[in-house]
């Protein structure tokens, strides 16, 4: 236990990003580990939301539209861009996750007539899975369950688009992005990423790997808040050529005309669909900002030393009462998940202790790590709860 404390001691200390903790409102009694569910709240959005309030929509009311509020999703989409290695006019935030996967899939299938498959991701996140289906039912395709590691067996002539998660959310394991593109690619089909639980701890590179249309949320390690809104990637070079089933107003070339018959914008913002939620994006514009002048690469060291930390605390304290699941080596992203058939229990009575994370059925622990505001003492806490619980019985 001394050991672990001076490694935590030293490494807190030495930790280059440590100042961004202040960046955050966190309960000082509480070790928050559950960022790759909802982010923690950086101090300066809530008084930024309630200027947006009280001003914006306050004192200039409906006149904020054109002057401040309409282009706000491809504005947030710009910061957002080179934390996914896209360059601008290629990220627009608009509408959910859900809807977001819905519109790319819809409008890939649609690049690729003649081919009649969708392949998913076998352990993809159930909404990618509900909404993969309703798509191939809609448009007439089959769906493919598939192992990353296994898509040579099903990719084929046949195949029109892949929908892929790059960190599985049940055990954290890593995939290869830039393999798992040239094998999609080289089948003749497009690529989707599923970016929601690597953006913002990962460095990831869209446009260098030439992949074709992604979708990640905002509310997890990007801080944005509760429901914040998707983002849409589209590079320029399909844009042309991508034709959303959702034509709302939101995407219009000129959204304020009223015509009677839909043109699509010209850009990213054919992407859109609905009506923006301006405080949603408010609060994300605003959250983004602490990743002004930050090196991904560092967030991503930072990431893989804690949740290797934490797996060492895990080892030294529990030993073989309980299992860790994700990969060891640096092929996982920043969560650590373990198994035991009473993980259920457990959580809850972590987060009655204020160590917090979640539950994945059947029998999943997981504690994501996000490198702007956890520490190597939260990890060491953490461990030293969850043996306190498990030796409790």
């Amino acid at each position: 236990m001394t050991d672990l404390n001076e490694r935590a001691a030293k490494a807190d200390a030495e930790d280059p990003l440590a100042y961004l903790r202040a960046e955050f409102d966190l309960d000082p009694r509480v070790v928050y580990l559950d960022g790759n569910s909802l982010g923690a709240p950086p101090r300066r959005v809530a008084g930024r939301v309630e200027e947006v309030v009280r001003e914006q929509w306050g004192r200039r009311l409906i006149r904020s539209w054109p002057e401040l509020w309409w282009d706000a999703p491809e504005r947030v989409g710009e910061k957002i861009a080179p934390l996914v290695g896209a360059a601008p006019g290629q990220v627009v935030v608009a509408d959910s996750t859900s809807v977001d996967i819905f519109k790319v899939l819809v409008a890939a299938v649609r690049m690729a007539p003649g081919r009649r498959e969708i392949v998913v991701d076998a352990a993809t996140f159930p909404t990618d899975g509900y909404i993969a289906e309703s798509v191939a039912e809609l448009t007439g395709t089959e769906l493919v369950p598939a192992v990353v590691d296994d898509l040579d067996d099903v990719l084929g002539e046949r195949t029109a688009v892949a929908l892929l998660n790059q960190v599985d959310y049940r055990t954290g394991r890593l995939y290869d992005m830039a393999a798992a593109t040239a094998k999609v690619h080289a089948a003749g089909a497009r690529v989707v990423w599923d970016l929601c639980h690597s953006a913002g701890v990962l460095p990831i590179e869209l446009d260098a790997l030439e992949v074709d249309l992604a979708v990640g949320c905002t509310y997890k390690f990007l801080n944005g808040g509760p429901g914040s809104p998707a983002f849409v990637y589209v590079p320029h070079r399909l844009q042309a050529s991508f034709r959303n089933p959702l034509p709302g107003w939101g995407g219009h070339r000129e959204p304020f005309a009223m015509a009677p018959s839909y043109e699509p914008a010209p850009g990213i913002a054919r992407a859109r669909a609905g009506t923006p939620d301006i405080l949603s994006l408010t609060a994300l514009d605003v959250a983004l900002e602490v990743w002004d002048g930050l090196d991904l690469a560092a967030v991503r060291a930072k990431g893989l030393a804690l949740t290797g930390f934490f797996m060492d605390c895990v080892d030294e304290l529990l030993g073989k009462a309980i299992e860790v699941v994700t990969p060891r080596d640096e092929w996982r992203g920043h969560q650590v998940s373990l198994r035991h058939h009473q993980a259920r229990e457990l959580i809850g009575e972590l987060t009655a202790r204020e160590v917090i994370g979640d539950f994945r059925p059947p029998d999943v622990l997981r504690f994501g790590f996000a490198p702007l505001y956890n520490t190597y003492g939260d990890a060491l806490r953490a461990a030293r709860t969850l043996a306190e619980v498990v030796s409790a019985g």
